[in-house]
């Protein structure tokens, strides 16, 4: 098992991972577990399944914009073609000039779709997904714009899904937590101050401090981040599911961390 940060004779950490995640319901999941340390780091995963990222895009998306040199004082326009549905109303009208500083902070603290569309907007889509290539997420590409619900919002210029594998969100919370990107400082900040915390934060013990994003939609349901714990370890944590969103689910990802953080 995993203890610690070390291996103990018995089974892989991998097959304990998927144990765990069976445990708890969350079937076929693609599952990251990174130990960051100096010296001597190691990962472990457990299933490769492909998912839709829903939410979880919009780190890379992040991370896109601030490698990118774009000054967080410049400002972009609120359009209505824009305008989506969100789990918490956006606080964006039509007509509105929001900060680069403002629409990151509510793309990743509240996970706000109209944000997120302005971003994508004033980055370009094609420009974001060659950063983010740079970067090394060399499975990651922003392809369309997001809808809080059915029907999709018109996007002319969408050439696909997005794509954002757990393998590439694990790379990139650890670039993050090891400052090896621009904006790294900021953006973990941002992270800190995530509003939905259901899913793996509701497992966690007291003195731990997770620094994560979460995606849902009504066909997957995902959680993941930076995790330091009360002992000071530091890891990656991400599982994606190809459960619907739902109460339920989301109280698989409380069990699964339940029995997972003992371990750590």
């Amino acid at each position: 098992m995993v203890k610690g940060g070390t291996l103990t004779a018995g089974r892989s950490p991998e097959t304990v991972l998927r144990r765990l995640a069976e445990d708890a319901g969350l079937t076929s999941p693609s599952l990251v577990l990174k130990r960051l340390i100096a010296g001597s780091p190691w990962t472990h995963v457990a299933g490769r399944r492909p998912l839709y990222p829903a939410s979880m895009i919009k780190v890379p998306l992040a991370a896109a914009i601030l490698a990118s040199g774009l000054p967080l004082e410049s400002t972009a326009a609120v359009s209505q073609p824009n305008m989506t549905v969100n789990d918490l109303d956006s606080p964006l009208v039509p007509g509105y000039e929001a900060s680069i500083a403002e629409l990151l902070e509510l793309m990743i603290t509240r996970s706000d779709n109209v944000a997120t569309n302005v971003l994508i907007d004033r980055l370009g889509r094609d420009h974001a997904t060659a950063l983010v290539r740079l970067l090394g997420l060399r499975r990651t590409a922003i392809r369309r714009k997001l809808s809080g619900a059915l029907p999709l919002i018109d996007d002319p210029e969408a050439t696909g899904r997005n794509s954002h594998p757990a393998a590439d969100a694990a790379a990139l919370f650890a670039a993050i937590a090891q400052r090896a990107i621009p904006g790294a400082a900021l953006l973990l900040e941002m992270l800190g101050r995530q509003r939905w915390n259901e899913k793996l934060a509701r497992g966690l013990q007291p003195g731990d401090r997770f620094c994560h994003k979460t995606g849902d939609t009504d066909e997957v349901t995902h959680d993941g981040g930076i995790l330091e714990t009360a002992q000071g370890r530091r890891y990656v944590l991400v599982v994606y599911t190809a459960l619907p969103s739902s109460p339920q689910g989301d109280a698989r990802f409380v069990q699964f961390m339940d029995a997972l953080r003992p371990l750590l």
